[in-house]
């Protein structure tokens, strides 16, 4: 089921639709309150980062599935530019979109918008949580690692990055805080790497109107490319929020008291995909949620499952952010101001997701790795070959030198 038109499917799984409150399609069921203005305005440029994350992945890889976590991703960024300073902290703003906001700001409204997601719908499991993992050799500083305390809920943890059973504490962490979803994040820690931010995201909805599983048939569903893929097509008729126009069929499905929905986009016969991706604004978004209209339908939709995996380097660089990638130029004085400049060697994402009669479960993961151009600190191990001299200090001369190669 590895197909095309599931990579706008499995996007849509994952969007959070903040601006249902004011939509009279499937309002939410007794809200626990509304957003707040910059809570909105969070979601807003959330959104915003969202569109651009997810096309700049597209288009890196345009013809495999797609599922990313625009949420999970920020979440993580936004942990980590709180140790930004200068155009670093600039550039990093720009791409999340936030540069209306200060840092107080932002932190404060991602507090709450967190504190919110996770309460909103009690007919819905969604969990967030943030940790960071720093090497015990190193210092860090303070107001960095008290502010993602207080504002991100990080639980902070000092480890020996030279011990390998560090990586299966840091993943245990990610398979505990996804279900069981995704099992890992590291593979292995290289000298070079003094910090790990990393957020997880799991989200469990049942649907407001269950497909009955015993509809549920064998089906075809056609690529592209014309390839014809066998599929258990789940079918439902009833009452479905729905907005079209030349280029798709939006389809609105609820979950729990409707707080959170999946919005699925369904090309229209010889538009394409791409077209779709190529048509999803914020602006452009809102108007088709501001534009669902419910009516009775029969709708079809494949069960499916699907893991996916990106390392987003180059998709953040291309959207701004290069100079907190570069070694020479980053800053994050913040964040660490002891030996060495610090700065992102690579940013991790990883996603699951199952669609079926039931409902949808996703999780996300998202890993931040600090690195720093100089590995030295205040353990100075001979443990490897060197080489030695002896010399006399007046005069210069140097009279032995050699190496220790093997002192066996």
């Amino acid at each position: 089921m590895k197909r095309t038109l599931l990579k706008v499917f499995c996007y849509a799984a994952f969007l959070l639709i903040y601006a249902c409150d004011s939509n009279n399609v499937n309002p939410v069921e007794n809200p626990k309150r509304e957003f707040s203005l910059l809570e909105k305005q969070l979601a807003s440029s959330a959104d915003d980062f969202s569109f651009k994350l997810f096309k700049q992945v597209y288009n890196s890889e345009p013809d495999k599935n797609l599922f990313v976590s625009p949420l999970s991703i920020s979440m993580a960024l936004g942990m980590t530019m709180n140790g930004a300073d200068g155009t670093t902290y600039d550039g990093m703003k720009s791409v999340l979109s936030l540069d209306s906001f200060t840092r107080q700001q932002a932190n404060e409204t991602y507090q709450s918008l967190m504190n919110l997601l996770c309460s909103v719908d009690p007919k819905v499991t969604m969990n967030i949580a943030n940790s960071i993992w720093y090497n015990k050799d190193y210092t860090f500083q303070t107001d960095f690692i008290e502010t993602n305390k207080k504002y991100f809920n990080a639980v902070v943890n000092a480890m020996n990055f030279q011990d390998p059973a560090t990586v299966n504490v840091i993943n245990n962490w990610v398979k505990t805080s996804t279900k069981d979803k995704i099992e890992k994040i590291v593979d292995q820690i290289s000298p070079e790497t003094i910090m790990y931010l990393i957020n997880a995201v799991y989200f469990k909805g049942t649907w407001k109107y269950q497909f009955d599983a015993n509809k549920t048939k064998d089906d075809i569903f056609t690529t592209e490319s014309g390839k014809k893929v066998a599929v258990k097509m789940m079918e439902q008729e009833t009452e479905i929020s729905t907005f079209s126009n030349e280029l798709f069929t939006a389809v609105d499905l609820p979950y729990g008291s409707s707080a959170f929905s999946m919005t699925l986009f369904l090309p229209n016969t010889e538009k394409k995909l791409r077209e779709v991706v190529s048509y999803l604004t914020r602006e452009n978004f809102d108007s088709v949620v501001n534009h669902l209209a419910s009516g009775k339908r029969n709708l079809f939709l494949p069960r499916f499952k699907l893991e996916y995996k990106i390392k987003l380097n180059d998709v953040l660089k291309a959207l701004g952010m290069g100079e907190a990638f570069d070694p020479g130029k980053a800053n994050f004085k913040k964040l660490y101001a002891g030996i060495g400049n610090a700065y992102i060697s690579d940013v991790d994402h990883k996603t699951y997701v199952d669609v079926n009669e039931e409902g949808t479960e996703a999780a996300a993961v998202t890993s931040v790795v600090i690195g720093v151009t100089s590995i030295m600190n205040n353990n100075i191990r001979f443990d490897k070959p060197f080489l030695f001299l002896i010399r006399e200090k007046n005069s210069g001369a140097i009279i032995f030198v050699g190496t220790l190669a093997d002192p066996s």
